[in-house]
């Protein structure tokens, strides 16, 4: 793709966002999410091959459906209340088609079944954009009307997304369907803080997404996109395959490491509105996805894998591509938990 094409694309699907996020008038909104996802597309086919087609394909009808029913529940909602203003929602079904439609853009269950296809299918930098800034629009719409949202619809999604999201990491051997996964179950974390404290679920995402972009251009830099690749990295560069796991802990939520703050927080939140249940059972399915990352952990870090070149030390001679924003990104994800208290005096 040419430089000049490439500005233009990303420029696209920034504005979209940037639209989403300061209208509020739906029919902008709606405009907004329409120019993202057009703009989305050819990033996606960025390298183009019948896979890449067909993922481009799935997320198109996936999103144009969104579309479509958020397009019909703002035409409901006009109908009764007069009003194009986002924040003036008090019909329960315009509100649950909303929510079923932002939860199908964000890949929530049950509409989950496109993001780790879509996600396998394009090229990891494609997909750390799929997975990071594409979650921001619909989320914040999310938080807008979080005051009219049926609290058990946003509830069952969540517990789904949480077991999907574990259960359907298990047996991948794909580190983009890994990411992916974890990507379903951090939704269903930040649903189901979402009618409680929307702020939370602002937290969470913006922890989410610097321990993605982290993880993401880790991979990118070694160009690796299975647990087989990232295992034989361990003798090329332990350095970076050793921060890829720790982003990868983190990404889990095990302590003391940044991840664990969401868990933490919304886990505390749910229980100050005496719901003793629900955050327990969470809390027990994010204990399939840290399984799966301690498993990979074992397979990368814990192993040595036969190797033909008797030098141990190669890594020193290794050149390893330097990225600038990569030393802060890990910092952020991985030791924020002393700024938890600052955290909680914010929310």
């Amino acid at each position: 793709m040419k430089p000049s094409t490439l500005i233009i694309i990303m420029s696209t699907v920034i504005s979209g966002t940037m639209m989403v996020l300061i209208s509020s008038h739906w029919l902008m909104v709606w405009i907004g999410f329409e120019m993202n996802m057009l703009a989305i597309i050819p990033i996606l086919m960025k390298n183009f091959n019948p896979r890449a087609m067909e993922a481009s394909t799935k997320y198109f009808l996936t999103q144009a459906t969104a579309s479509m029913i958020l397009m019909l529940s703002i035409t409901m909602n006009l109908m009764l209340t007069g009003q194009w203003t986002v924040l003036s929602n008090n019909n329960q079904i315009t509100a649950n088609m909303m929510t079923i439609a932002l939860s199908m853009k964000l890949g929530m269950s049950p509409f989950h079944f496109w993001v780790p296809e879509v996600t396998q299918g394009i090229s990891l930098s494609s997909g750390m954009i799929l997975l990071t800034w594409q979650k921001i629009a619909p989320l914040s719409i999310l938080y807008q009307i979080s005051p009219s949202i049926n609290p058990d619809l946003l509830a069952i999604m969540a517990i789904m997304s949480i077991l999907i999201g574990g259960w359907g990491g298990l047996n991948q051997t794909q580190l983009r369907k890994i990411l992916a996964y974890s990507s379903i179950a951090h939704m269903g974390w930040m649903a189901a803080v979402t009618t409680y404290n929307p702020t939370l679920m602002m937290l969470n995402l913006t922890i989410y997404i610097m321990i993605t972009l982290g993880t993401f251009m880790l991979f990118t830099m070694n160009s690796s996109t299975t647990t087989l690749s990232l295992s034989h990295m361990w003798n090329k560069f332990p350095l970076i395959t050793s921060l890829i796991l720790t982003l990868m802990m983190s990404l889990g939520g095990l302590p003391p490491l940044s991840g664990f703050i969401p868990k933490w927080l919304i886990i505390q939140e749910l229980t100050k509105n005496d719901m003793i249940i629900m955050p327990t059972l969470m809390a027990m399915m994010a204990l399939l996805n840290l399984y799966f990352y301690m498993r990979l952990t074992y397979a990368t870090a814990l192993t040595m894998f036969p190797s033909m070149n008797n030098m141990k030390m190669k890594w020193q001679f290794e050149n390893t591509k330097k990225v600038t924003l990569l030393p802060p990104l890990i910092v952020i994800s991985t030791m924020l938990i002393p700024l938890t208290p600052i955290m909680l005096a914010l929310h």
